[in-house]
């Protein structure tokens, strides 16, 4: 039976932790820049972590 590959999508836009926590890129951070506050903006470049709910579906497609 052949590898199971890797989820293109999925190793480009979460990345694993030493910890074991997943870290993903937050929304909005790409247009209509001038409404939103420094503050907002500057809060979008920190990565968020994957939600308990959803870290087995994003491991799934991480590890192949």
């Amino acid at each position: 039976m052949p590898k199971m590959k890797t989820h293109s999508g999925a190793k480009k836009r979460f990345k694993k932790r030493s910890s074991g926590k997943i870290a993903r890129k937050k929304a909005t951070a790409g247009h209509n820049l001038i409404k939103k506050t420094s503050k907002r903006k500057s809060d979008l470049h920190l990565a968020a972590q994957v939600h308990a709910s959803d870290v087995g579906r994003v491991n799934r497609m991480l590890s192949a």
